[in-house]
Parts: C-alpha cells; sequence; structure tokens
C-alpha cells in the first residue's frame, strides 16, 4: 500500500529547522535544481542508450524501444517508492543512488555488447542473453532513476519549507527540461562525436561528479564524518572504473568486433546513417560486409544473390534501370553487364557507404569499380522521396535492393504506397523485383509482401532461391542463416511476367500454387513487422 507519509525511523526526530548551508538559501535552492536537470539528463541519455545499442545488437527498434520504456518506467514507480525509507537520510541516499547508477548506466553498454559478442553464438540459453541482460539494466537504472526525485524533492524541503504543490513545479520543471537536454544531446553530440559506449561512460562520469558535489558541497554537515568519507572513496573509485573503461574502449570495440564479424574486420565506420564494416577482401579471402551487424552481402554467395535478383527484371526491356539501394555498388555491377543498358539511377541514403563502395580496395574489387562506369548515376536520396519526384514512365526497371522486409526501419519500403509510386515510375511493359526475406524462414513475412504488390495494381511471379544462406540482412551466425531467400518480380497489370531463371549453382525455384497452399495457415492474417496496418494488405488464400 502506498503510504501517504513515510514513518520515521525509531528515535530520529523529524527534521524541523533548515540545513545549514555553505551558500545562501536561494543559491542552494538553485544548486538543487541544477542537480535535477543533469541527472534528468544523464537518465535519459541511459535510456535511449539502451535503445539504440538493443536495436543495433538485435533488431526491431520497435520492439526494443517498447520493452526499455515500459520496463523503466515501471521501475521508475518502484523506486520512488522505495526512495521512501532513505527520506531521513536523504544526503547520503542520494550520492550513493548516483553513484550507484554511474556504474550501471555508464558501463551498461560495454555489458550489453561483451554478452552479444561473446556469448551470442553459444545457442541454447545463452541465445537470449542480450535480451536478459536488456531487461535487467532497463529495471535497475529504472529503479536508481526513479529514486533520485523523492530525495531530491526532500533535499530542496530542507533549504526552506514551501508548500508541496510549488516544489514538485520546481523539480518536475527542472527534470522535464534537463531530459529534453538529454534526449537532443544524445542523437546530435553525444553518439556521433563519442560513440556509444564512450558516450554512456561519460554521462556515467557527469552523474557522479554532479551528485558528489551537490551531497558533499552542499550537504556535508548533514553528513557524518565517516559518510562523507565513504562517499568521497566510492564516488572516486567510480570514476576511476569509468575512466579505466574509456580508456579501453577502443581495444574492446575492437576485440569485440572481432568476436563478431571474425579476425579478418579491416574497416568499421559510422556513417551517420549506420555503422558500416568490411571483413576480408584482400589477400585473396572473401569480403563480407555489415551493416549494423547485419551482413549485407558475403564475397562467397554475392553472386548468386545478385544474379537472382537482377537477370529475371531485365529479361525485357531494360535501357533505363532504376536501382533503391544497393550502395555497395554490387547490384548495379550486375546491372551494368548488359552493354544495352543506358543508364541506371542508383539511389542510395547513405553517402558513406557509396564512399567505400568507390575507394575501398576489396570491396571496389567486388563490383567491379563501377563508379567508374559513366552509365551509372548515384543520388543520396530516400527511396521514398525519390519515387515521389520520378516522372511517370521513366524507367524501364525498377529493382529494389533494399534492407530485409522484417527490419522496423526498411518497413515504408515495403507498403502499398510505396509500390504504387514504384508503378507510375514504370514505363509500359516495365518490371518490378523486390527480394522479400527467406520463404522457409518467413513465409508470412514474403507472401504479405506478395499480397501488397498485388493491391497495388501489380501480378507477381514469385521464385526463390535454395541452398545456401544467400541475401542481405542475414545473421552473421551461420547456424541461424536461412537456407533460402524470396524474390518477387511484378508487373502492372493482371499478367504476371515471364519468369527466366539462368546462372550459376543451385537452381532458382518458381513458387507455385502448392507453396502458396502449405503457406496459407502460416500467413493468414499477418503483416509485415512495424508496418502501419493502413500501408499493406493482408494475404487472402
Amino acid at each position: 500500500m502506498i503510504d501517504p507519509h513515510a514513518p520515521a525511523p525509531p528515535g530520529v526526530p523529524p527534521w524541523t529547522a533548515p540545513v545549514r548551508l555553505p551558500v545562501r538559501p536561494g543559491t542552494g535552492r538553485f544548486l538543487v535544481l541544477v542537480c535535477v536537470f543533469v541527472c534528468a539528463a544523464c537518465g535519459l541519455v541511459y535510456e535511449l542508450e539502451l535503445v539504440a545499442f538493443a536495436s543495433y545488437l538485435i533488431g526491431d527498434s520497435v520492439t526494443q524501444a517498447s520493452v526499455v520504456l515500459s520496463v523503466m518506467v515501471f521501475a521508475m514507480g518502484i523506486g520512488s517508492l522505495a526512495a521512501k525509507r532513505l527520506r531521513w537520510h536523504a544526503a547520503a541516499g542520494f550520492g550513493a543512488i548516483e553513484i550507484a547508477l554511474a556504474l550501471v548506466g555508464g558501463c551498461s553498454a560495454m555489458a550489453l555488447y561483451a554478452v552479444f559478442a561473446w556469448t551470442g553464438g553459444w545457442g541454447g540459453i545463452w541465445a537470449d542473453g542480450p535480451r536478459c541482460l536488456l531487461v535487467a539494466f532497463s529495471l535497475a537504472i529504472g529503479l536508481l532513476v526513479g529514486a533520485e526525485v523523492p530525495l531530491l524533492m526532500e533535499l530542496i524541503q530542507r533549504i526552506r519549507r514551501q508548500d508541496a504543490g510549488g516544489a514538485v513545479a520546481d523539480v518536475f520543471a527542472a527534470d522535464y527540461v534537463g531530459a529534453l537536454v538529454g534526449g537532443l544531446a544524445f542523437p546530435f553530440l553525444l553518439l556521433p562525436f563519442l560513440g556509444q559506449l564512450t558516450a554512456a561512460l561519460l554521462t556515467g562520469a557527469v552523474n557522479v561528479i554532479a551528485g558528489g558535489a551537490l551531497v558533499l558541497g552542499l550537504f556535508r554537515r548533514d553528513l557524518s564524518r565517516r559518510a562523507r568519507w565513504t562517499l568521497l572513496l566510492a564516488g572516486l573509485t567510480a570514476l576511476g572504473v569509468l575512466a579505466a573503461a574509456a580508456a579501453l574502449a577502443d581495444d574492446f570495440e575492437r576485440a569485440a568486433r572481432h568476436a563478431v564479424y571474425g579476425k579478418d574486420v579491416r574497416v568499421a565506420v559510422r556513417t551517420g546513417v549506420q555503422e558500416v564494416v568490411l571483413a576480408g577482401g584482400t589477400g585473396g579471402r572473401p569480403l563480407d560486409l555489415f551493416l549494423d551487424g547485419r551482413l549485407r552481402a558475403g564475397g562467397g554467395d554475392e553472386r548468386r544473390y545478385h544474379e537472382a535478383l537482377v537477370e529475371p527484371a531485365l529479361s525485357g526491356p531494360h535501357t533505363r534501370v532504376l536501382l533503391l539501394g544497393g550502395g555497395d555498388g554490387l547490384a548495379a555491377h550486375e546491372v551494368l553487364r548488359h552493354r544495352d543498358v543506358r543508364r541506371v539511377d542508383l539511389v542510395e541514403p547513405d553517402a558513406g557507404l557509396t564512399r567505400l563502395a568507390r575507394r575501398d580496395p576489396g570491396l571496389s574489387a567486388l563490383n567491379g569499380h563501377v563508379y567508374d562506369d559513366p552509365r551509372l548515376r548515384p543520388a543520396t536520396a530516400d527511396a521514398l522521396t525519390w519515387l515521389r519526384g520520378a516522372p511517370a514512365g521513366a524507367y524501364d526497371v525498377v529493382i529494389a535492393d533494399l534492407p530485409d522486409p522484417g527490419v522496423t526501419a526498411s518497413t515504408k519500403l515495403y507498403s502499398q504506397e510505396f509500390y504504387g509510386l514504384a508503378r507510375r515510375a514504370l514505363a509500359t511493359g516495365g518490371r518490378l523485383v523486390v527480394h522479400a526475406g527467406p520463404v522457409t524462414g518467413r513465409p508470412r513475412a514474403f507472401w504479405t509482401v506478395a499480397s501488397t504488390l498485388r493491391a497495388a495494381g501489380f501480378a507477381t511471379a514469385p521464385y526463390r532461391v535454395p541452398g545456401f544462406p544467400a541475401g542481405p540482412d542475414r545473421s552473421a551466425d551461420a547456424s541461424r542463416a536461412p537456407q533460402d531467400w524470396g524474390f518477387l518480380l511484378a508487373a502492372p497489370g493482371a499478367t504476371a511476367p515471364p519468369l527466366r531463371l539462368t546462372g550459376e549453382g543451385p537452381a532458382p525455384r518458381t513458387l507455385t500454387g502448392d507453396d502458396l497452399a502449405a503457406d496459407a495457415r502460416a500467413a493468414a492474417a499477418t503483416r509485415v513487422r512495424g508496418l502501419p496496418a493502413s500501408t499493406l494488405v493482408h494475404p487472402r488464400y
């Protein structure tokens, strides 16, 4: 039960006189509110850091954000209730909470990355280790953040008693403004300039310094000599741990990348859109391209994947081609092998990836130095925005070489509106090809994309490439990789385009009515995860 007032411990008289401060009461209140501001900013940085790191490591940003936010808000309520027992030792309790929060929040990113890198491939009960740790950190940080405000409220009342409404208004105003600053600082300052690991550690250091300065500077007379020395030593120890972790962050990140991607990592850069990692590609070793932790292209099978994506679409007219995505240049290389292709517009949102595709020796060799071909016209733009501005009938072929439909950030690129714009951009007799994920591994997503294309006015010819883990966005862990990849060749109108499947390796297989019937139960009443219901059409069999 929630008490209206927490009782004082036996033998402890309630506070009746203002605390003795080394500054004037007005200055003291201002300093407490500054501490509220700083603590709120740090708390929101921890929250956003958990969401960002979980989305990067685990995927599906909507699910990870929902888990972190709901668990943290719940834990904050529990922490606020628990803090009532510390009201009579508010200064010491607040100092201890800030030290604990700095260590837990500051080290959370490193701990999550370590568990993902070194235990993520063990399988069994360890497969969900990063998810369990995410919930644990969300719970612990929420408990500590929730305990801050009641103790800060008590400290500000110790300076000068005022009505409860006024005190709540002052503290919450500083808290909400601090949350705004922390929320803006994380994506625009901390993440791009420091990276996730160092940003979290620096935030922890700020927590320790702010809490220690308030308690040991302003409320030191509320503490015994032993409590002052204990908090001072604990705070210095926490700062030492955070500083040591920051000094080792680069080495730790390199070791973790090697654990995740293998020993051949050559390039690891954050472009502003995503993290790009290149492994191998020199000395005769196959090149692997990872985007935000997902294997986008593997040198051992990328040719087969891009051949299956491109060749069926180019079996008809293909003078003018629009390539959406594919900044690595691999699909463009396959397209430009056809000498009668006159122009390829390549639309890629990440300029950093296209720079690597031009300049990196391994990646540029794999794509055949395609960016030197004058027929290729690269543009840095969002695919949906580009289609909105494209003239009607501008292209003979549209190739959607886009992230997997199961990735939340890409779901707008699999919507009915997107396909409607693609249909408008196609000339008479034009074709659209879409990769729609593994058929055997995620049949519901595959057939939902097919039904969405039909709703946008396309007739579809589905096919898949079996026998190897081909295609983008598959897991870096080979044991979890899909063993096929599904594609949809589409043309405006009621007649599906003829499907000509050629090439090396396992033969692509056309999907028939028998395949539709086999997947009907799995596909019924489903949709691509994360897409608004208005943007797609559910399969109906």
